[in-house]
């Protein structure tokens, strides 16, 4: 009796430190998002580039599109910002902009500077629609489909690999 006493810790300890092992295998860019498959959280935000008017899912309902979650002083942004610009060229989804707890006047000079990939670019000041989309940090990625609901969700800055082989194929299926 007296030797269960000393295994009950021991056995705890274990299973604690199978849990922690288990998690420093794990890759945080893949941290699952409990949105995906689910309805996209509805928005409507000011314009970045527009003096008047908003942008909003409704907008949107009805095309297969892209969200990117950006801010100028963000250094992943701009480390990414050169592959967007290259997927917009292709003109093969609408991409969508969210200007994350920026100062406009930044974001826009931002984009005057390293070039608008955007169709539009939505103003999220406060960061109320990051965290309605579970935005862990800027740069995010999502692709929504045509009735709205997000099919995909990439943590950090994209790469041409995260392009090529994730986000262009299921865009592609998705139009299809």
């Amino acid at each position: 009796m007296k030797s269960l006493k000393y295994l009950a810790p021991l056995l705890i300890f274990a299973v604690i430190g199978g849990f922690l092992a288990a998690g420093l295998k794990l890759d945080p860019r893949e941290v699952p998002s409990p949105l995906i498959d689910k309805p996209a959280p509805a928005f409507s935000v000011p314009r970045l580039l527009s003096m008047n008017g908003s942008i909003g899912t409704e907008e949107l309902v009805g095309r297969v599109w892209v969200l990117n979650v950006f801010a100028s002083w963000c250094v992943a942004c701009r480390a990414e910002h050169g592959l967007l610009n290259d997927l917009a060229s292709k003109q093969l989804v609408t991409l969508v902009g969210l200007n994350y707890k920026d100062d406009p006047s930044d974001a826009r000079s931002w984009l005057r500077e390293l070039g608008n990939p955007y169709d539009v670019v939505a103003v999220d000041s406060q960061g109320q629609v990051g965290l309605d989309w579970g935005v862990y940090g800027v740069p995010e990625t999502f692709v929504i489909d045509a009735d709205g609901t997000i099919r995909f969700k990439h943590i950090g800055p994209v790469d041409a690999r995260v392009i090529e082989e994730q986000i262009l194929p299921l865009v592609r299926k998705l139009k299809g």
